[in-house]
C-alpha cells in the first residue's frame, strides 16, 4: 500500500495526501488535473523519483507544522519535491538540506528599463550580442571580479551590499531586494574553504541548466493596481535574471549533506529517504547549515546584483539608456530556508521555512516587503520557458494562511534532462524559437534541448492553477525577446 490511492480532492485545484503510516502531518497539493493524473503515474508505473512520495516522506519529518505542500509547478527533486513547502516548529522541528536544495537561493530578478517594444527593436539583435559578450555564462564561466577568501568572507556576509560597494549597482537596488540583500546570521566560518576556493571567480556569472538572462516585453497587465506599484506597463521593455549561489551553493550543499548524515544517525531521527537528512534546528549542526545557508543566500544576492550591472552597461552601450533608468522591480529567491512568523489556527508562531522551488509570496501589509509594496504584497517572479511567457504575481491572503505565504516559482519540468535531450534536437529548438521571433544566444546546444520549451509543464496552466487555488495572483505577463543561455 503506498497510500496514493486515498488522495482525496477537496477542491478543484486542492488535493490531501491523507496522514497514514509514519506520517506526522497530512499532505497539501495545490494543482490541476493533469498534474494530479502525471504524479499518481509516477508512482503506478514504479519511477525512482516521484514527487508524491516525497511529498509523504516530508511529512513524517519530525516537527513538521500543518501540511507538507506541494505547488502547481511541482515535479522530483532531491528529497523535497520542487514545488515543495514544509514549515517546523523551532523546538521540535529539524532543518533539511534537501528542503533547500543545492542551489541555494537561485531565484530571479527583474529590471525595468524606460524603454517600450517599439524602441527596442531597432538594437534588439545588437544588445543580445553585447549581453552575450558582457555577462559571463555557462558550465565553470569565471567573472572579471577577482576575490580574495577574505573578501568572500565579506561577501558571504553582507550580500548585495558588498557588491554595490565595489560599484556594481546602486545603494537604491537594495531596497528591492528580499532581505534588502542581505540574510542575517551568516557565518562564513560554517563554509569550507573548498566552497569558498570555488567561488573565487564565478561572482557575476549566469551559470548554465535552467539559468538564463531575457529580455522580455509586458505583453499584458492583469491587475493594473499592483503592475502601477511596480512600475509595469504594457509594451515596456524588461530584463529578467534566473541565478543563484553557484559553485559555491553546491559545494555547502555536499558538505552539509555529509554533515547531517552524521546528525541524523546522532540524534536518531528516523529518515525516510537518504536525501532527507537532517538534524534539530537548535542542535549546533542545525544552526551550522542555517548560518551556512544564509552565506550561500547572500552570495546569490551578490551574483545577480554584478549582473545586474553588466546589464545596465550593455544596455547603456547599445540603446544609451543611463544606468539609473534601469530600476529594481524586485529580486526574490526561490530555494532557502528562514525563520518567519506566521499564523496556525489562531496563533502566531515563529516556524522555519523550506522553500524549494518556490518563493515567499506574502500578501499586503507584511513588513518585509519594500514599503513602496507594502499595500499590494512585493512581486512574486514566475519564470517560464524560452519560448512561452513569464509571469509577475502576488501573493493572496489565502496563500499566507494555508502555504505560508508561498508562491510558484516557474512552469515545473515535464521531462528529466535527460530524457529532454533524447527528445529534442538543439538546433530545432533554436530554429523553432527563431520562427517565433526569440532570438538566443547559447553556450551549449544540448543545454538548449534540455531546457527545450517542451520539456516543462504549460506556464499558463501551472499559473492558472496557482491563481484559480487561491494562492498567487497575476499582476503581468512577459514575453521572451532575447534569450542568452549558458
Amino acid at each position: 500500500m503506498n497510500g496514493i490511492e486515498k488522495l482525496e480532492r477537496v477542491a478543484p485545484f486542492e488535493w490531501i495526501l491523507p496522514r497514514e503510516g509514519e506520517m506526522r502531518v497530512p499532505g497539501r497539493i495545490y494543482a490541476d488535473e493533469e498534474t494530479i493524473a502525471s504524479l499518481t503515474r509516477e508512482v503506478e508505473e514504479g519511477s525512482e523519483w516521484s514527487a508524491l512520495k516525497q511529498v509523504r516522506h516530508v511529512a513524517a519529518l519530525p516537527g513538521i507544522v500543518d501540511a507538507a505542500l506541494a505547488l502547481p509547478d511541482v515535479h522530483p527533486g532531491y528529497g523535497f519535491p520542487i514545488g515543495g513547502v514544509g514549515a517546523f516548529d523551532l523546538d521540535e522541528g529539524v532543518i533539511v538540506v534537501g528542503g533547500v536544495g543545492f542551489d541555494i537561493n537561485c531565484g530571479v530578478r527583474l529590471l525595468a528599463t524606460p524603454l517600450s517594444r517599439a524602441e527596442f527593436e531597432p538594437f534588439g539583435h545588437r544588445l543580445g550580442e553585447e549581453l552575450f559578450r558582457r555577462v559571463p555564462a555557462g558550465l565553470g564561466a569565471e567573472g572579471t571580479l577577482r576575490l580574495t577568501i577574505g573578501e568572500i568572507d565579506q561577501l558571504l556576509e553582507r550580500g548585495a551590499a558588498y557588491a554595490v560597494e565595489r560599484g556594481f549597482g546602486v545603494a537604491e537596488d537594495l531596497a528591492y531586494i528580499e532581505e534588502g540583500g542581505r540574510v542575517a546570521d551568516a557565518d562564513p566560518e560554517t563554509v569550507s574553504e573548498r566552497a569558498k576556493q570555488r567561488q573565487f571567480r564565478q561572482v557575476g556569472t549566469l551559470g548554465s541548466g535552467n539559468h538564463y538572462l531575457e529580455i522580455q516585453a509586458v505583453a499584458e497587465v492583469q491587475d493594473p493596481d499592483a503592475a502601477a506599484a511596480y512600475g509595469l506597463r504594457e509594451g515596456g521593455i524588461v530584463v529578467s535574471i534566473h541565478s543563484g549561489s553557484r559553485a559555491l551553493g553546491h559545494q555547502i550543499g555536499q558538505d552539509y549533506l555529509k554533515e547531517m548524515t552524521v546528525a541524523s544517525r546522532k540524534y536518531e531521527i528516523p529518515i525516510p529517504e537518504r536525501e532527507l537528512v537532517c538534524a534539530p534546528i537548535r542542535s549546533a549542526e542545525g544552526k551550522r547549515y542555517l548560518a551556512a545557508a544564509a552565506c550561500g543566500a547572500n552570495c546569490a544576492f551578490a551574483n545577480r546584483q554584478v549582473i545586474a550591472h553588466l546589464v545596465r552597461e550593455a544596455i547603456g552601450a547599445v540603446a544609451g539608456v543611463r544606468a539609473e533608468e534601469i530600476r529594481t522591480v524586485y529580486d526574490i529567491g526561490h530555494n532557502h530556508v528562514k525563520v518567519e512568523t506566521h499564523t496556525v489556527g489562531e496563533t502566531p508562531r515563529r516556524l522555519l521555512v523550506h522553500r524549494k522551488g518556490s518563493t515567499r509570496a506574502f500578501a499586503a501589509g507584511r513588513p518585509e516587503a519594500p514599503p513602496a509594496y507594502r499595500s499590494t504584497g512585493h512581486p512574486v517572479l514566475v519564470g517560464g520557458t524560452m519560448g512561452t511567457a513569464s509571469y509577475v504575481m502576488r501573493g493572496t491572503e489565502r496563500g499566507m494562511q494555508v502555504a505560508f505565504g508561498s508562491g510558484i516559482h516557474g512552469a515545473g519540468r515535464a521531462l528529466s534532462r535527460k530524457k529532454a535531450a533524447k527528445t529534442f534536437w538543439g538546433e530545432h529548438v533554436l530554429s523553432d524559437l527563431e520562427s517565433a521571433g526569440i532570438r538566443v544566444w547559447t553556450h551549449s546546444r544540448r543545454g538548449i534541448a534540455e531546457e527545450a520549451p517542451g520539456a516543462y509543464k504549460d506556464i499558463e496552466r501551472v499559473v492558472r492553477a496557482a491563481t484559480e487555488a487561491g494562492i498567487n495572483r497575476p499582476v503581468a505577463r512577459l514575453s521572451p525577446l532575447v534569450v542568452i543561455k549558458g
